[in-house]
């Protein structure tokens, strides 16, 4: 795991704005799932899942202490949101804020700028892949929110996700999955570790 600056300073030029295979198809922008079908709700999050991303969240220096953490609104979702920010401030730590937002919407900004009005050392992020991937554009391209201060549930780590954001978008965004390893997302690729098994 590569050591994490979380004054790191965000790029003077942002990725370009997504072209056709950053849009997302379907009627109304909806996501399709395989073959065309809706795609999958967010499962629940499993014990290892949580802490193997309560590990990414300890492990940088300097230590990162204030968070927001963001969810979409399905059941899976929001309850991993919530456990999240029990356990985080039972380590105490400080949730800024919580957030949600819906699978679609006329305009993502509220969302965005409620995601950014405070200043965290990182932002958590449990959500479905359709509000996820139109609310990553916007606050990529319209706020000071930052990928590589990011980290997710497993629910995101999703070949789609960078697909869809378009080039650079999402480049050091971070998450677990629900065996217990991490994955990373670069070069607008999704790269898994797996988790550290007992001997």
């Amino acid at each position: 795991m590569r050591p994490h600056d979380r004054h790191a300073r965000a790029d003077a030029t942002r990725p370009p704005l997504p072209g056709p295979a950053g849009r997302l198809p379907g009627p109304a922008g909806r996501l399709p799932g395989p073959a065309g079908r809706e795609p999958r709700q967010p499962a629940p999050h499993t014990a290892a899942e949580l802490a193997a991303l309560t590990g990414l969240l300890t492990a940088p220096r300097p230590p990162i202490a204030s968070v927001v953490v963001g969810h979409s609104r399905d059941a899976a979702s929001a309850e991993s949101a919530a456990v999240f920010a029990a356990e985080w401030e039972a380590r105490g730590g400080t949730v800024l804020a919580v957030v949600d937002w819906p699978e679609t919407a006329a305009s993502w900004l509220r969302a965005a700028r409620r995601l950014t009005a405070q200043t965290p050392d990182a932002w958590v992020i449990a959500a479905a892949v359709p509000g996820f991937v139109r609310l990553a554009q916007r606050l990529r391209h319209g706020t000071a929110w930052e990928p590589s201060r990011t980290y997710a549930f497993g629910s995101l780590c999703d070949p789609r996700v960078p697909a869809l954001t378009g080039p650079g978008v999402l480049d050091g965004l971070r998450g677990a999955s629900a065996d217990g390893g991490w994955w990373e997302v670069g070069d607008g690729r999704i790269t898994r570790f797996p988790g550290r098994t007992s001997e």
